[in-house]
């Protein structure tokens, strides 16, 4: 295939499902690269359209793209986007059964599954590997490729195997996404994935021109915030560190009449849904939240990221700052900080180093509050509540969170992320059985008619079911509902598993005795050190007055330039001392003229005042002196 009639084919599929008349900056490249069976590293910041890189290829290819993620919830949430377009895509995780998961391969082999989604731990197990020998596989794709890196601020130990599928398809090609990368991860990536020679790198610039970086100096922050967000119009996401903290933020900004609301994976996943669509709707301006809120999240209209506590790494930063501004009008990346804070910072980091002795104590807590007897356990999962475990054995819960991680990367536990799967059956029963079964139990004949009648290929593949709307259609109450498909899993006619939104914690081996647990003392030290740099580059971005927040960041990604860039707190206060009274008021009256013919964008404005700097300060000044808003369509215009 030509290269002009393979352009031709990836913009219509990029028509056709996503309904876009062209590609995002490097987004065609990236595809052609993958095409032309090269592997393949793509840099795109947050926002970038990373997911389109691997979707639009795979289906332009044959066979099946496989997806290495290490967040359940992304997985989830872009394997329902797929399938809303049409696109036959599904997802092995924790939490479903192995007949889902024998299903779930055998449309990968036999079926017309477009994209397959797995966890990095489900490519070691012997079911797995043994069907991707069978496989098709167009090319593979790894979500997320900083966790390959020991030196990336989110290592994931199960991701140094990726690479051995490899040893079963050598042919296989490569694409690693990620959004934030070093150089030193960079190059471990590479080296890791084993890129062929002829690998392509695609690296998309780190500097958002529409983002204004603020840094201040904070020791009142509920006035401080409140001030800025009766200030500021627009969608928001203000970032806290603590589950309590979002929850009395939101509680304040409600009492001073700002539409806010909080979330954080201790909700309910109904809930948590329940609070994103309404954000998203804009029915709720203002989300407090941990950092479990945002990723996967396409909100391109967000005018202000508000941090309240510190990241702990300027990657983290990045990525959560980036969630301002995707559709390029100015927004607002405002960070509040005091000594507090920093002293917090250091805190969190000491308590990240998880010595032996305290990952056995905790592997200890862990064994007992689950009542396991040494040499009991292997592979069996549990739901689990990190604050009731802490509670009962007076645990510190970021000791107990780091000692589970690294329980996890040696291999004796490994948990999931709080997510939400809903109910789903499958119909186990033959047809000719199903039919000898209704006649002999025929009370249970309108539940079963009611199922294949309102639910598609549930004789193939397990398939969501809403317990409540059923009951309702056919009268019942929801337990009595409840029993009848318990009863026809008990009779194999369905198999029937119910909705599960909590965290959960697996005992990969039996419970060992404390002398057994084995853990490599240079690998802590390593990666403790590696931490210790991400806080120092973070405290460094933070402190800094003189030099401009865009330069640091892209110097930390190793993209260098010589040019400030004239918006963020440090440009705008170096250049205030340099713009005189005059020059402000002559540039506030040239625009008040100018708004009173129309109003205009601030594309508009910058063609008028071409120093950027002294535009933001006028704006700024015009906006909180009560001289002009900005309305719907984000143009600015005099308030009479």
């Amino acid at each position: 295939m030509s290269i002009s009639t393979t352009t031709a084919s990836i913009q219509s599929i990029l028509k056709k499902y996503w309904g876009y008349d062209s590609f995002r900056p490097l987004q065609e490249e990236i595809i052609q690269s993958i095409l032309d069976g090269k592997d393949t590293l793509a840099l795109l910041p947050t926002g970038g359209g990373k997911s389109i890189c691997f979707q639009v290829p795979a289906l332009q290819q044959e066979g099946v793209c496989l997806v290495v993620s290490p967040l359940i919830a992304l997985m989830k949430d872009q394997v329902h986007q797929l399938n809303k377009r049409d696109i036959k895509a599904d997802a092995i995780y924790s939490g479903i059964t192995k007949r889902e998961i024998d299903l779930i391969l055998d449309n990968c082999i036999y079926g017309t599954t477009k994209l397959l989604y797995v966890s990095p731990e489900r490519l070691q197990t012997k079911l797995f590997l043994e069907r991707f020998r069978k496989m098709k596989v167009s090319f593979l794709a790894v979500d997320e490729a900083h966790c390959i890196s020991q030196w990336g601020y989110d290592f994931r130990p199960p991701y140094l195997k990726i690479n051995e599928l490899r040893t079963i398809k050598p042919d296989l090609s490569i694409i690693a996404l990620t959004a934030s990368a070093t150089e030193r991860v960079k190059k471990d990536i590479i080296e890791k994935l084993d890129f062929k020679p002829t690998h392509q790198v695609f690296v998309k610039s780190f500097s958002r021109d529409n983002l204004f970086y603020n840094i201040r100096y904070e020791e009142g922050k509920y006035p401080r915030i409140l001030q800025v967000l009766q200030k500021m119009k627009g969608s928001a996401i203000v970032y806290m560190r603590s589950r309590r903290k979002t929850e009395d933020l939101a509680g304040f900004l409600l009492q001073h009449n700002i539409s806010a609301d909080f979330y954080h994976a201790g909700l309910s996943a109904v809930l948590r849904n329940t609070k994103q669509h309404n954000w998203i709707e804009n029915w709720c301006r203002v989300m407090v939240a941990t950092n479990a809120f945002g990723m996967g999240i396409d909100k391109p209209d967000v005018r202000l990221v508000i941090h309240m506590d510190l990241p702990d790494s300027l990657e983290a930063y990045y990525q959560e700052a980036g969630r301002g501004g995707r559709d390029g009008e100015t927004s607002y990346a405002l960070t509040l900080y005091n000594k507090a804070d920093i002293s917090n910072l250091k805190r969190h980091l000491s308590l990240s180093k998880i010595t032996p002795e305290i990952a056995t104590n905790t592997y200890q807590a862990i064994g007992n509050y689950y009542e396991l007897a040494e040499g009991s356990g292997k592979s069996r999962t549990f739901d689990f509540d990190i604050f009731d475990l802490c509670q009962t054995f007076k645990l510190n819960a970021l000791q107990v969170y780091n000692s589970i991680k690294l329980l996890s990367d040696e291999g004796y536990l490994s948990t999931n992320d709080a997510f939400f799967i809903p109910s789903r059956i499958f119909f186990k029963a033959t047809k000719n059985r199903l039919a000898i079964y209704e006649k002999e139990q025929a009370h249970h004949q309108p539940l079963i008619q009611y199922l294949l009648r309102s639910l598609a290929g549930v004789f193939d593949h397990y398939v969501p079911i809403d317990e409540v709307k059923i009951a309702r259609s056919l009268k019942l109450k929801e337990e009595a509902l409840v029993e009848l498909l318990v009863t026809l899993k008990k009779k194999k006619i369905i198999d029937y598993q119910p909705k599960s939104d909590k965290p959960r914690i697996t005992f990969i081996e039996e419970r060992l005795p404390p002398k057994n647990l084995k853990f490599d003392t240079e690998k802590i030290d390593f990666l403790h050190k590696v931490r210790s740099n991400n806080v120092e580059a973070m405290l460094h971005f933070i402190e800094n007055e003189t030099i401009c927040r865009n330069r640091i960041i892209l110097d930390y990604f190793n993209e260098k330039t010589t040019q400030n860039c004239g918006q963020c707190d440090v440009c705008r206060d170096r250049q205030k001392k340099e713009h005189t009274f005059q020059d402000v008021e002559a540039a506030r009256l040239h625009i008040k003229n100018r708004l009173k013919e129309q109003p205009l964008s601030t594309e508009d404005l910058s063609a008028i005042i071409k120093d950027k700097l002294l535009l933001s300060e006028v704006i700024e000044w015009m906006m909180s002196n009560g001289e002009i808003e900005r309305t719907a369509d984000l143009r600015f215009r005099l308030i009479e």
